[in-house]
């Protein structure tokens, strides 16, 4: 019988621990995409307690919480912070089967050093043990991320957000980690509410430094906004939507529904979709011009709780699975891009795993043998940044496309105890090279071997996004 969270912890055969210690564990953390502030980078945060640090905008523990009978003071609500931690703590014995069990447990033994399991007797050393370390420099922000190795961040920014402190990052030489923005405008598809739409599009304005009253002014707005990203690092766009725009219109059409879209009149359904089409279409041109990475996060069926929508607002645990079929539309949108050749460098992730062989099919449709793995099928990503989640996406990638290519792991995360999941992934790949070695499907060759490891974990994030590290 194995320890749990033992030393050679998902690590099945020798092979799968050697590639593990002598290869994955060595590699620092390319962080390519997740949702840390760059104001707690720029000022180096510290956190108070571990409520403040480990649960303040968590939606995957407050959906466990809500599960657990939870009730909401206690979750997003007025209840103290040793109060939801106690709840959350009397909520982790439940989440067996859950990868929030590991991940809980992995991020108590780093960066804290606590091996006790934890559950509602345990919060209370737990809770003080961790709350006396983060007092400490090294559990600042900037010394979770010295201590995870963590050598590259992109955040996920807004075309309005000024990138302030983006800027302040870029002009503070301490900072060990490159930290750079990545484009996501999401809100200029949100046709169907035309007063917020109209109040972004304001706000877009005023940070581009100009009017915005017709198509062409909303596209010299981004381009301006595309390059002050660039000059700040940012080498990504990314775009979470339920699925591809594929409603193709003319400039002069997609003109026209800017229009009524600005002026107030609003746009129906398919002249939204026909808009968005063409608008996404552009900024790609724009991607490619700038040699950046698209990054589609598509298949996620957001706010369904109506209730507490209104109540809590958006990312807050309350989105699940879509299932809508999109190949078609995915195919017709990246073709109109490769027709014109301005399509980018393009990472596809599925919110659903039904769509895993879409996805890996999907990208080999529009390699060119311009750039190694120009089309990936991204990470096992929401839902499925699990064991059975991140297995049945590199499987899939294998078995059709090339997984050695693969750009790996991400966080996605709010939190910068969050790190450990590389380690889980790496855990998890380590572990299924080592069983085709070991069941003779792959060469008992440790520099083969070893060297797809170390590309999958680090390298072949450096290469793509170029990212001077």
């Amino acid at each position: 019988m194995k320890t749990f969270l033992g030393h050679d912890f998902l690590l099945e055969t020798e092979t799968a621990k050697k590639l593990y210690f002598d290869h994955a564990e060595r590699q620092p953390i390319f962080d390519f995409h997740c949702h840390l502030s760059p104001k707690a980078i720029a000022e180096n945060a510290t956190y108070s307690n571990l409520s403040e640090i480990w649960l303040a905008g968590d939606h995957y523990k407050w959906r466990a919480m809500r599960t657990n009978g939870v009730r909401e003071e206690k979750v997003t609500g007025s209840a103290s912070d040793r109060e939801k931690f106690q709840a959350w703590a009397e909520t982790v014995p439940y989440c067996i089967g859950n990868p929030l069990y590991h991940w809980t447990h992995m991020e108590l033994r780093k960066p804290f050093g606590i091996e006790t399991i934890l559950n509602g007797e345990t919060a209370e050393s737990v809770w003080n043990r961790a709350n006396e370390l983060l007092a400490t420099p090294e559990l600042s922000v900037r010394g979770l991320l010295r201590m995870f190795d963590v050598r590259v961040v992109g955040t996920t920014d807004d075309p309005a957000d000024p990138l302030t402190w983006h800027r302040k990052i870029a002009d503070d030489s301490s900072i060990d980690t490159r930290v750079v923005p990545t484009f996501r405008p999401d809100k200029l598809f949100a046709t169907d509410d035309v007063e917020t739409w109209n109040r972004y599009v304001d706000r877009l304005a005023e940070t581009a430094d100009g009017d915005i009253a017709g198509y062409d002014d909303l596209l010299d707005a981004l381009e301006k906004r595309m390059d002050d990203f660039h000059t700040l690092g940012g080498r990504a766009s990314d775009h979470g939507l339920r699925s591809v725009f594929a409603s193709f219109c003319s400039r002069e059409e997609a003109a026209r529904h800017f229009e009524r879209l600005r002026g107030g009149t609003g746009v129906s359904v398919e002249q939204g979709r026909e808009f968005s089409t063409m608008l996404l279409l552009d900024l790609n041109h724009g991607y490619a011009r700038r040699g950046w990475v698209s990054q589609y996060h598509l298949g996620a069926m957001r706010n369904n709780n109506t209730r507490m929508y209104r109540r809590l607002g958006p990312d807050t645990g309350f989105d699940s699975m879509a299932d809508e079929p999109f190949a078609a539309d995915l195919a017709a949108f990246l073709d109109a891009l490769d027709r014109d050749e301005a399509l980018p460098k393009t990472i596809l992730y599925t919110n659903n795993p039904m769509y895993n062989e879409v996805m890996a099919t999907m990208i080999g449709n529009f390699q060119d043998g311009s750039v190694p793995g120009k089309l990936q099928f991204g990470s096992g990503w929401w839902f499925n940044d699990q064991i059975d989640g991140m297995e049945r996406q590199m499987t899939a990638l294998a078995n059709m496309g090339l997984l050695r290519r693969f750009v790996g792991m991400l966080t996605d995360s709010r939190s910068f105890l969050s790190f450990p999941r590389h380690d889980y992934f790496r855990r998890i790949l380590c572990n299924m090279i080592g069983n085709w070695v070991e069941s003779g499907q792959v060469p008992n060759d440790e520099q083969l071997t070893g060297a797809m490891v170390r590309e999958i974990c680090w390298g072949n994030a450096r290469n793509y996004f170029q990212i001077e590290v």
